[in-house]
């Protein structure tokens, strides 16, 4: 049996941020109609630490035709300050006609492309077709991506950066906002503050990995859109109980943001919001089961947490690319019956 070996440099090849959106959108779309399975994902904590290790099956498509996956990683927030990404592991792609593995992938260039294009997606169902200001709170491995997706959706002219690790020269912040102004060819600002950044923004991208809020509701204008990305545990959150409170707040999954989402589930515990609040997942959006924006005033937020039919969808389509332009590498991995001679037999 050949199963394929999907590296950095072929995923960033195969999976260009303007497909990965549509391919998300076309997960979603399945998700939304019952054409995908997704169980909640399985997460170990390690002792006291921040650290987990983490395994999210999916089933995306039906019959014989379906992908089965799943992405095995570990997550070290920690390792932003590291020379490693925060995000470790890699993705499996089966195909349901015999179970064969059909390709490995590098699941952290799968996983930044693939959460930058859900914002994308996000941003160009929810946020006002004329929004040009783009506020980043964050500028880890996540931040170019983000940049790159909501570009693509939107005719962003004007990029404001804000870290936690500060505004000096030199420093992560100065040198993402050099290399994303070379890129898009966009007017860059580092902040000294979120709130800086935020303030007359049209679309805020949180891309931290603060346990507390970095964003403020009194900080946002009328008609912003907020892609929340960064929290993705019950006790960590990056948005305040205003800002949650005053937006029209859309999901990628309602189960996974009810039971891992502090975002969401501490403005609930607070008596803030209820359950009600949740106004749906993009899936039904998309699908035409819900409704979006409905003025130019309203302020909307997109919670993300990531699901395994991204993952599954992506390297779906990345190894449909892979072999037809011959990219990755092949290794025989076994799972195949071998024949018995015939004086096995006697």
């Amino acid at each position: 049996m050949t199963t394929l070996l999907l590296t950095d440099t072929d995923v960033h090849a195969l999976l260009p941020m303007p497909e990965c959106i549509d391919v998300m959108a076309d997960a979603l779309r399945q998700l939304a109609t019952g054409a995908a399975v997704l169980p909640l994902r399985t997460v170990l904590r390690l002792g006291e630490t921040p650290n987990a290790f983490a395994a999210m099956p999916a089933i995306v498509g039906t019959g014989t035709t379906a992908s089965i996956g799943a992405k095995v990683i570990t997550i070290f927030p920690g390792n932003d300050a590291t020379s490693y990404d925060s995000h470790i592991g890699v993705v499996l792609l089966f195909d349901a006609e015999f179970g064969r593995l059909l390709a490995i992938a590098d699941a952290s260039s799968i996983t930044a492309i693939r959460t930058a294009a859900m914002s994308g997606l996000a941003t160009r169902l929810l946020a006002n077709e004329d929004a040009h200001v783009l506020a980043v709170l964050g500028a880890g491995v996540l931040a170019m991506p983000h940049v790159e997706a909501i570009c693509a959706v939107r005719p962003i002219s004007e990029l404001r950066i804000w870290s936690r690790s500060g505004a000096a020269p030199g420093g992560r912040a100065a040198q993402f906002a050099a290399h994303a102004a070379a890129a898009f060819g966009l007017m860059v600002t580092v902040s000294d503050t979120a709130e800086h950044a935020v303030r007359d923004a049209h679309i805020v991208c949180t891309i931290t990995a603060a346990q507390t809020p970095v964003l403020e509701g009194r900080w946002l204008r009328p008609g912003v859109h907020v892609n929340a990305v960064g929290a993705s545990v019950r006790s960590a959150r990056e948005l305040d109980t205003a800002a949650v409170r005053m937006a029209r707040f859309f999901v990628d999954r309602g189960d996974s943001v009810r039971a891992e989402s502090g975002d969401f589930l501490i403005p609930l515990a607070e008596g803030a919001i209820d359950a009600d609040h949740l106004c749906g997942e993009l899936g039904a959006l998309l699908t035409g089961q819900i409704t979006g924006r409905t003025t130019r005033e309203e302020i909307t937020v997109f919670k993300s947490l990531g699901l395994a039919v991204e993952d599954v969808a992506a390297l779906r389509h990345i190894h449909a690319r892979a072999l037809a332009t011959g990219r990755g590498t092949s290794v025989e991995l076994g799972g195949v019956r071998r024949a018995r001679s015939p004086s096995a037999e006697a």
